[in-house]
């Protein structure tokens, strides 16, 4: 699949932005602080319907404007989809096809992308938040009934530590509410967890030969889910939600005590060893790009081998952080395959024919333009 037409309106620095793209490299240069990342974050929000930068997503609205707009034709191998997402104050609305989606669970999946910045590098030794955040985001793209118990399960969560947080500071005593919300929660966090560990072993599959080709087959990659739970892969759901209860009669005291969920999904995380050593501790910075490198590319293996095309890949001036090795093998991996959008401030020192035949974009104070 391939954007085909990008039309930003009030968004960020652009106030009105209409751009065509090949399906190929497009590269989008300029200096810093004029609007090269804006570009390829709006790409991102249009398929994601939020942004990788900000949570908040005011940020994304011009200033002194009152919505943001981002429209986009998106071309898949059988059809060409026009894709809508307005950003107000009220929220956001989305339409893919002319047609309002009620839910933006419904909504993503339309159009598929993997981005790779600076701050994917932190996926290995970053916090557990951003392991979290990296697998949420691909399950969603592939699976919107994921994405569907993930928001019921952050829904359920917050009532659930607003109600211990009223039990620890005694305004309440009544255990009964406590009970049906962690009942509740379990029935979501089971299935979260089951298909994350699904994905997982996917993934493992596709990253694996990667890193070792990476490596020059001197690496093995394994990928581990750490649980707060005694769960494992193997497991069947009964069994899961059994082990869920369990844990959670055992630590009903010490939650009541802190006034907040102790287990579940939105604690767990991902270890990466390679040749049997955690990277996040022992591994070098060399390891662990190369292990980030190897996450990204399987995704998109991963995503081509679920929905039958290959996402287009955001790389967002990542490129200057790889060594010549890393860059190389990134670009012979996406080359005539995949759409790819690459920022920079310049490519001078990247010598690869994959960019030498791109499209080229400059970007100037919030105008982009073709260079011919």
């Amino acid at each position: 699949m391939h954007i085909e037409k990008l039309h930003l309106t009030n968004y960020r620095n652009y106030a009105d932005l209409d751009v065509s793209f090949e399906n190929k490299v497009n590269l989008i240069l300029g200096e810093n602080a004029q609007g090269k990342t804006n570009v390829m974050e709006s790409i991102f929000v249009l398929a994601m319907a939020k942004s990788h930068r900000t949570s908040n997503d005011k940020d994304l609205i011009r200033w002194d404007e009152e919505y943001a707009k981002i429209d986009g034709r998106v071309k898949k191998r059988n059809s060409s989809i026009p894709l809508e997402l307005i950003i107000s104050k009220k929220g956001k609305k989305a339409r893919a096809n002319h047609i309002e989606q009620q839910k933006l669970s419904q909504y993503v999946g339309n159009m598929n992308v993997v981005m790779f910045a600076p701050e994917d590098l932190h996926l290995v030794k970053g916090s557990p938040q951003v392991r979290r955040r990296f697998i949420d985001m691909e399950i969603g793209q592939v699976s919107p009934v994921y994405l569907h118990d993930m928001s019921q399960y952050q829904k359920i969560l917050q009532q659930r530590n607003h109600y211990l947080k009223l039990l620890q500071i005694k305004k309440t005593s009544d255990t009964a509410m406590l009970d049906v919300l962690t009942e509740q929660l379990i029935e979501y966090a089971v299935k979260i967890v089951g298909k994350r560990f699904h994905y997982l072993s996917l993934l493992q599959e596709w990253a694996e030969p990667i890193h070792s080709g990476i490596s020059r087959g001197l690496e093995t990659l394994k990928i581990e889910y750490i649980s707060s739970v005694n769960v494992s892969e193997s497991m069947e759901l009964s069994k899961m939600k059994s082990e869920f209860e369990e844990k959670f009669d055992k630590i009903n005291h010490r939650e009541k005590e802190r006034g907040v969920t102790l287990i579940g999904p939105h604690r767990d995380d991902l270890v990466f060893h390679v040749n049997g050593r955690d990277v996040q501790t022992f591994g070098s910075q060399g390891q662990q790009r190369t292990t980030a490198l190897s996450l990204k590319l399987a995704e998109i293996e991963l995503i081509h081998s679920e929905i039958g095309e290959y996402p287009i890949l955001l790389l967002d001036d990542v490129l200057s952080e790889l060594d010549d090795y890393r860059q190389s093998h990134l670009l012979n991996t996406i080359q005539g395959k995949v759409q790819t959008f690459v920022t920079t401030t310049s490519v001078e020192g990247i010598d690869h024919q994959t960019l030498k035949e791109a499209s080229a974009y400059y970007v100037k104070q919030g105008n982009l333009d073709r260079v011919e």
